[in-house]
């Protein structure tokens, strides 16, 4: 069943796995040759048993953006794969590094089509991001330049989602109630709740169909099925 959001005059996305998926540099592969670079000795086999194993390291964080929260959780998922603990940290740094460089990550193939016709029907979009990257450099790179009207990285504001001020600040420049605001986002803890507590409608966008039992928050698949979702003021 849809449940629709009426009233809607601001989108707000996400942006990692949202809007844009990793390429290989994030791989196994990407981590199996990086790790080579350094003089350390991986196994490629156990990559997805430790993002897995090394989510924790990001659950764990007071949510103050600290560059070193996210250099531990790429450390933490080398030292899974088998590296050792006492080299892990130069090519963790490094992954972490490259992840603010557009061209390693694609747009999903569903994303430029949909903020294009949001933006038609006269709502107004933003970005609110956890991740280091330049936004302005990501909306040129991916050729999303006037589609955009409003973007925060927890970088530039000094918290990460979920944390409620991130949401506060983006409400301020975007000059929207809460009410009137709908965050679209992969995590439901930080991107679904964190806007739900400050009144916002959380969408979680479940790419993989896999949905957490708790979840009470509307769900798309892709984000073509967020068009008959949000609708603008009438009249």
């Amino acid at each position: 069943m849809i449940v629709r959001v009426p009233d809607t005059t601001f989108v707000f996305f996400d942006v990692d796995f949202t809007l844009v998926h990793p390429g290989p540099r994030f791989q196994a592969s990407g981590y199996y040759e990086t790790c080579a670079r350094h003089g350390l000795t991986v196994d490629a086999a156990k990559f997805d048993a430790a993002v897995a194993g090394a989510a924790a390291v990001l659950d764990s964080s007071d949510q103050l953006f600290n560059p070193q929260v996210y250099i531990d959780y790429t450390a933490r998922i080398i030292q899974l794969m088998g590296g050792d603990p006492a080299g892990s940290e130069a090519p963790a740094r490094e992954i972490y590094d490259d992840w603010a460089v557009d061209q390693h990550f694609s747009l999903y193939d569903d994303v430029d089509a949909t903020l294009r016709e949001l933006k038609a029907r006269g709502l107004r979009l933003g970005l609110i991001t956890n991740g280091h990257r330049s936004l302005a450099s990501f909306q040129s790179h991916f050729e999303l330049d006037g589609l955009i009207s409003v973007t925060l990285s927890s970088r530039e504001h000094g918290y990460m989602k979920p944390h409620p001020s991130i949401f506060r600040a983006a409400l301020e420049l975007a000059r929207v109630r809460a009410e009137e605001a709908v965050m679209v986002g992969d995590s439901y803890t930080h991107d679904v709740l964190g806007a739900e507590q400050v009144g916002m409608t959380g969408v979680l966008i479940a790419r993989g169909g896999e949905v957490p039992d708790d979840v009470t928050s509307p769900v798309i698949e892709s984000l073509t099925e967020l068009l008959p979702l949000v609708t603008p003021p009438q009249g």
